[in-house]
């Protein structure tokens, strides 16, 4: 992937995340990039006083740094601010945060040296990735924490993975044939200063979200089917009579995958239902909603990955450094937030429908719990348990973090975002809510058995056959925890739906 500056998506963001594409710097950027650079070597050589280049940070802002004692300034401030905590982000995530660090650095507004996003570039091309702790960012000036960790290993300190092991980062340099950079006069500022850390997590993670957007049409379909529920309220008119473009796709897609259903057929005038429960209803509604929510916050995303987010940020064509506020991650917040509450309300209505397929009281011609010999069988009635427990927790992380604020660094930063704290709450409830519609499609699957020899409809049969290779029909009672887990990871990986039509 050659870089400059130019919008990424989350597909492109997630291609380079999990695979092992080569960066490299376009001939434009380069072009950008040093002449800017050239801004701060003048202000240096002048001994102007400019926040970040020749003074301290933060609320030391108004002490003045010696030109002597600039290199020595950004050494300390990566140092300083490398002290994250917690558990490491994943290989995925900090690759993506990589790529997303150096596209916005070629746009040419930090005054950072080419020579240091090469080697930014450089170490994700060649699969060095260094360890960055996931907490100690309150998402302004930006993700100073993760950032600074990241920076750490650029200069040759702390570890990273490579080669499979976890190693120096100065002897992965080394056997990389790569040199540390040496931090000249605002670079470790260019560095830290940014949102890359929330977006690269809450990018993958809402890529990841926006599959189960259409998992969620999938499982539902297949539930309906089980339950023998009407497709009527996805009839086309119906959504031209309100036509949000969520809602209209779902329900297209909804009934691509219920065409040429025999169970519908069975039951069209032998035993009418006039209308379903909401969940089976109001799949096109809710699911729609959902979509719209994602979609907004992929488009944030997409404007963030070429948006210029350090401080202050240098105009080359008019020879100004100013001072300003894009390191604030309000907006990736709000949006992560916003996709939280999405897919925490997409896990709830999949929820109601596991309960109407194992409930007694409203799995009419089904076994209580889809169990083969309900009473000495308990069949899936754990498996719901399992379903409630892990919305109940997505229920509490989808409360939102950007609404929280504590003043940092002496009160000087007042106002902070906590973005990285909406992007790991989204990651979390998105792995939650795979394992859901896990136990939704293995119990969907399960009432179609009950329903054979009658088939379901064409898109809901493809899905039923890919759940029966991973998990065969329960005759009886047994451990189903590997089998969830299995349908969640092909569910994450995309091979579960990789074929049908996404709409």
């Amino acid at each position: 992937m050659e870089l400059d500056g130019q919008p990424l998506s989350l597909a492109e963001i997630a291609a380079v995340a999990h695979g092992d594409t080569s960066v490299t710097i376009a001939e434009p950027a380069r072009q950008r990039i040093d002449r800017s650079r050239a801004v701060i070597e003048e202000i240096v050589a002048s001994d102007g006083v400019v926040y970040g280049v020749s003074t301290g940070f933060g609320r030391l802002a108004d002490v003045h740094i010696p030109r002597d004692e600039l290199r020595q300034l950004q050494l300390n401030l990566v140092r300083s601010h490398a002290c994250g905590v917690g558990n490491p982000l994943s290989i995925a995530e900090v690759r993506a945060m990589m790529l997303l660090r150096a596209n916005v650095l070629t746009l040419g507004f930090s005054g950072i040296r080419r020579d240091v996003v090469q080697l930014l570039c450089e170490m994700l091309s060649r699969g060095i990735c260094p360890v960055i702790p996931e907490k100690g960012s309150v998402g302004a000036s930006g993700d100073l924490a993760p950032l600074a960790h990241l920076s750490l290993a650029l200069i040759g300190e702390g570890d990273v993975l490579y080669r499979g092991a976890r190693v120096s980062a100065a002897d992965a340099l080394r056997e990389a044939g790569l040199a540390p950079a040496v931090l000249e006069a605002k670079e470790g500022l260019a560095l830290l200063n940014g949102t890359q850390a929330m977006h690269a997590v809450g990018g993958l993670a809402l890529f990841r979200a926006k599959r189960l957007s259409h998992i969620a049409d999938i499982a539902g379909a297949m539930s309906l089917e089980g339950l023998k529920g009407t497709p009527d309220a996805f009839d086309a008119a119906i959504q031209r009579a309100r036509p949000h473009d969520g809602q209209r796709a779902a329900a297209e897609h909804l009934r691509w995958l219920l065409r040429d259903s025999e169970i519908r057929e069975s039951h069209r005038t032998g035993d009418p239902r006039v209308q379903d429960a909401y969940s089976l209803r109001c799949m096109p509604q809710v699911h729609g909603a959902v979509r719209g929510a994602l979609r907004h916050c992929e488009d944030v995303l997409l404007t963030e990955s070429h948006s210029a987010t350090d401080n202050p940020l240098v105009f080359a064509e008019t020879g100004k450094v100013i001072s300003g506020g894009n390191f604030h991650g309000a907006p990736l917040a709000l949006a992560l937030d916003y996709a939280a509450i999405a897919a925490t309300d997409l896990m709830s209505i999949s929820e109601r429908r596991t309960d109407r397929l194992v409930n007694p009281d409203t799995n009419e011609g089904l076994p209580p719990f889809l169990a083969p010999h309900a009473g000495t069988h308990s069949g899936f009635m754990i498996l719901h348990v399992a379903a409630v427990s892990l919305l109940n927790e997505a229920k509490v992380l989808a409360h939102p973090a950007s609404i929280d604020n504590l003043p940092t660094s002496g009160g000087r930063e007042d106002h902070v975002s906590m973005g990285m704290t909406s992007a790991l709450k989204l990651r979390s409830i998105v792995e939650n809510a795979e394992r859901v519609f896990a136990i939704e499609l293995l119990a969907a699957a399960e009432a179609l058995d009950f329903r054979r020899p009658l088939k379901s409809g064409t898109g809901v049969e493809a899905a039923y056959e890919r759940i029966r290779a991973l998990s065969p029909p329960v005759t009886e009672d047994r451990a189903m925890s590997a089998e969830i887990e299995s349908v969640a990871a092909a569910i994450r990986d995309g091979t579960f739906d990789s074929g049908f039509e996404t709409l």
